[in-house]
């Protein structure tokens, strides 16, 4: 079984273009029988390709070396060189193709379904047609022009319009369970989840897409626990549901300690469209903890829900549509 991959160093080449042909014909009266030496063929290109059920770049890791068919030489009898044949890289979508060194994009393949990054060189002439009055039997051709080489870092980030935020236990998987057509793995450990899941919320007409991001702890943008490192994940989501459970010894001070650790890592997820969810109200049968809870956070729009008891749900979905209309508003 591959792991969960989200970014990675590959080297790409694009083909070489095959030399034209000198190569004459043999016809009486004709010098050297007249040329006829064909083009050579064109180099493949190196190619992203977006596929979209495609969730991590594992396979991609694994290979870390793509290189285009270089063109074939041009024949006799004006024979064209076959073209070389491209290579082509399948990714999730929302993959960005970035510089390794300087960290700058070179493309956001957003959007994309298929981009052509290095094209192949082109294919040299054959020796017909370089015959003029006075050199009726050039015995020369072009050279295929070289292709390029690169090396670039792929980067993986998932396109969702919610993503959960939370400590871990905080009841995000279980959220997406029931809400969408994610399986995530659930059991009482801290870090259940270890990679980002992704689930789709059908709304009557509607279809959002949530996304689970791995529990993030106190200093997690200084490198501590697994948040850090899929913080990248929500960076392109409308909005945010910060997930907190009724049982928190202080809700007030969680919330705060996720706000700050996006913060650390970037100020434009912190400033995000936000709800805050109170999660397992099956532990609090009379809802007496979750009225307290609620009253803590004025100014921002609060839901309690229990994943297992199936309680709130409506309601949550009904703000999750408006936190994303609310989002595409902005």
């Amino acid at each position: 079984m591959t792991g969960f991959v989200d970014e990675t160093i590959i080297q790409v080449s694009s083909g070489n273009g095959g030399p034209g042909a000198v190569s004459f014909r043999r016809e009486k009266y004709v010098p050297k029988g007249g040329p006829d030496g064909g083009d050579g063929g064109k180099g493949g290109s190196v190619i992203f390709e977006i596929k979209e059920n495609l969730k991590t770049l594992s396979d991609i890791k694994a290979k870390r070396s793509f290189s285009a068919q270089n063109g074939q030489h041009g024949r006799g009898e004006r024979r064209h060189g076959k073209d070389g044949q491209d290579a082509v890289i399948q990714v999730p979508p929302g993959t960005l193709v970035k510089d390794p060194e300087t960290g700058e994009i070179i493309k956001d393949l957003t959007g994309e379904r298929r981009w052509v990054f290095l094209k192949g060189g082109i294919g040299g002439k054959g020796n017909f047609h370089f015959a003029t009055s006075r050199k009726q039997a050039p015995r020369y051709a072009q050279p295929g022009l070289p292709g390029e080489s690169r090396t670039v870092l792929v980067e993986m980030n998932i396109i969702a319009d919610i993503g959960f935020v939370g400590f871990p236990n905080a009841g995000k998987s279980s959220l997406l369970n029931v809400l969408t057509n994610a399986h995530p793995k659930i059991a009482s450990y801290p870090f259940t989840t270890k990679i980002p899941n992704l689930g789709v919320c059908s709304i009557g007409f509607k279809d959002l897409i949530l996304a689970d991001i791995p529990g993030i702890i106190e200093g997690a943008h200084n490198g501590a626990g697994l948040g850090i490192r899929f913080l990248k994940h929500i960076n392109r989501t409308s909005g945010l549901a910060f997930l907190i459970d009724v049982e928190s010894e202080d809700p007030v001070h969680d919330f705060q300690v996720l706000l700050d650790e996006l913060k650390g890592f970037s100020h434009t997820l912190s400033e995000k469209q936000r709800i805050i969810v109170i999660t397992k109200l099956d532990l609090d049968p009379f809802g007496e903890k979750y009225d307290e809870v609620r009253k803590m956070f004025p100014g921002e729009t609060v839901v309690g829900i229990s994943s297992l008891g199936r309680m709130g749900l409506s309601e949550l979905t009904k703000k999750f549509i408006e936190l994303d209309a609310a989002c595409g508003q902005q």
